[in-house]
């Protein structure tokens, strides 16, 4: 069998239906409960900063980043970040996390927030956020919020509700 090469590149408008069987799959109905899903669908997600991973035609991963507001400082959410279930394990999702963050830096943004696993996230720099610092607007495992200055004191500067950016102040 040939070994077929791993692109990661910006994702498409025509993507957005893949993404979302993967997000099924890999996520289940569950997932448009949770807090951060909720707060993403208060903005669409920046395609610009938004990667696929494909293995020849194959969609096999995905990684987005909102624009939100961290208190007072503008900020962007990452997530979701999703890897087939079938292609887990292969360094997909470090190769979107770290291509996601390289691009956010590029462009000038200064804190990336998410919520999920510290011991995998730690790894791209990201540290839980310090409690109260800020909050997000509904329920949400506090070991679980994380942050990533991309400029030093980004964070300091947050303080406050997250909340989504309104289309008009973009």
């Amino acid at each position: 069998m040939t070994e077929l090469s791993l692109q990661i590149r910006t994702e498409q408008p025509i993507d957005s239906e893949a993404i979302e069987r993967l997000h099924e799959r890999a996520f289940g109905p569950g997932r448009f409960a949770r807090t951060a899903s909720r707060l993403r669908e208060g903005a669409p997600h920046l395609l610009d900063l938004s990667f696929t991973a494909m293995v020849g035609t194959l969609l096999v991963g995905s990684v987005r980043l909102t624009p939100i507001m961290a208190g007072g400082e503008p900020a962007l959410m990452l997530g979701p970040l999703t890897v087939e279930p079938a292609f887990e394990s292969r360094g997909i999702g470090a190769a979107l996390m770290r291509r996601s963050l390289e691009a956010a830096k590029a462009k000038g943004h200064t804190l990336v927030l998410l919520v999920g696993d510290e011991p995998y996230y730690s790894r791209f720099g990201f540290k839980r956020i310090p409690p109260q610092h800020l909050q997000l607007p509904g329920p949400v495992n506090p070991g679980r919020f994380l942050a990533l200055e991309l400029v030093e004191g980004a964070l300091a500067r947050a303080k406050g509700l997250v909340s989504t950016v309104p289309d008009s102040s973009r």
